[in-house]
């Protein structure tokens, strides 16, 4: 049984065909510009094969493993055959499960809602608020942010060598950094977790979409990521990994498809029996269409060639740091040092300017969109703006004005749909606003910075 999909795109060339790559924006200075999309580690636009295969699909969308009816049973198929799909892109080990999700912050909830009871959690402050935030029911021990690779694994051994050994626990990691890009030695982390009892669960929601994934080869228990990043729509994710601990927990969500049986009891009560398969954990009607959305991105990644893609990326994240390299009023934040293997994300903050106000100019004079802020990885930034990392923030812009000193940063990003042009726009463009200013003036507006239009500079 198969339904019509989109011719694949055989060329190796990068760019890849996108969503969005020719929409023009309106400039405050007067005329359009093709958008510059650099905020790729927030969300990336939708490969053009992603999206025709939806479109190819969508006639014969029908609900999924209850119905008769042949689009009923052709929906299903295709769900299914999404999963193994993923399974094949993350090379996962036989008798690893993988769960359909909303986002990576679905998939580490769901886990944090599966760990067994009395266990034990470890994570780096370094981390993005979704693998920061969920385990808030269990033991969580916070470390430091490590100043190396080699520290990050000493770092883990040390504090895990101070647990039961018979008891669960888990470290959760990030592949890498939605801050600085910097790639983390997950392999290494997994070693260190699993000598002390350990189990490890990977948020790959930045490394997916840049690097290839093997939960074999990289032995980690379980891996996250979310369809949006992987040039797919919205509102899918995956979580993947071993069966047991997801076997065993209750459901993440309580209702059908999750049950296998449900009967009346003589005392009036209700008795189910669970499915132990991924079923367990979806309750409802699936995202049937985001699956298959985030199935083809698999497909056409894979296809594309991840070497093709790494290489065309390192150069463009050579273009930015030669292009910035003699403007000292940049300062790149890192963790690992400036030769850090990473990914497309670099964050930045610029001397005398406020991060949401030369974020705003970006947009508003050149149609560049990239990000400012804190980037959901509060603890994390305040280290490498060199504040205190306990404080608070907010996860919108800062409230200065323009002009103001502000404790955030800007972040530029990009993948495999970044046109050459895009990222050579940007840099010509922070060379301008630091050498001459913005041309127009700004202000305040719900605590964002936004051009001033009853008044030019």
């Amino acid at each position: 049984m198969s339904v019509p999909t989109a011719a694949a795109d055989q060329s190796v060339c990068a760019p890849l065909p996108v969503l969005g790559r020719d929409v023009t924006v309106p400039l405050v200075t007067g005329g359009e510009v093709t958008y510059a999309a650099l905020d790729y580690a927030a969300s990336a636009p939708a490969l053009q094969r992603v999206w025709d295969d939806v479109a190819a699909y969508a006639p014969y969308y029908g609900s999924v493993h209850r119905g008769a009816g042949y689009l009923s049973q052709l929906s299903t198929d295709l769900f299914e055959n999404a999963r193994r799909t993923v399974a094949e892109f993350l090379d996962c080990r036989t008798g690893d499960q993988v769960v359909f999700t909303r986002s990576t912050t679905d998939s580490l909830n769901l886990l944090a809602a599966a760990l067994p009871d009395g266990c034990e959690v470890f994570v780096f402050e370094t981390e993005h608020h979704a693998s920061l935030l969920p385990w808030r029911d269990a033991r969580v021990t916070y470390l430091d942010a490590p100043d190396s690779p080699r520290r990050a694994v000493e770092t883990l051994e040390h504090a895990l060598a101070g647990r039961d050994p018979h008891g669960p626990a888990l470290v959760c990691v990030t592949g890498a950094s939605n801050v600085t890009g910097e790639l983390w030695p997950v392999r290494e982390l997994a070693a260190a977790a699993h000598a002390h009892g350990a189990r490890i669960v990977l948020d790959a929601a930045q490394l997916a979409p840049h690097h290839p994934v093997s939960v074999r080869e990289l032995d980690v228990d379980w891996v996250a990521f979310s369809g949006h990043k992987l040039y797919a729509p919205f509102g899918s994710g995956v979580l993947a990994g071993r069966s047991d601990w997801l076997r065993e927990a209750e459901p993440y969500l309580a209702g059908g498809g999750a049950s296998r049986r449900v009967g009346r009891r003589a005392d009036g009560g209700v008795d189910v029996e669970w499915h132990d398969s991924a079923a367990r954990h979806e309750a409802g009607s699936p995202n049937v269409i985001g699956a298959y959305a985030v199935a083809s991105a698999c497909k056409a990644l894979t296809e594309a060639g991840f070497d093709t893609l790494i290489a065309r990326e390192e150069q463009l994240i050579r273009t930015v740091r030669e292009g910035l390299a003699d403007v000292p009023e940049v300062r790149f934040l890192s963790l690992f040092g400036d030769d850090a293997p990473r990914v497309g994300v670099l964050s930045f903050v610029v001397e005398g300017w406020n991060s949401s106000h030369f974020a705003a100019a970006l947009s508003a004079e050149y149609g560049i969109g990239v990000r400012d802020g804190l980037f959901c990885a509060h603890p994390l930034v305040r280290t490498l703006l060199g504040s205190d990392p306990q404080s608070q923030g907010e996860c919108g812009a800062p409230e200065a004005a323009p002009g103001e000193k502000s404790l955030n940063a800007i972040r530029v990003s990009f993948g495999a749909g970044t046109p050459d042009e895009h990222v050579e726009r940007f840099v010509r463009a922070v060379r301008e606003l630091v050498r001459d200013g913005a041309r127009w003036s700004y202000r305040t507006e719900d605590g964002r910075c936004v051009p001033d239009t009853s008044d030019r500079a």
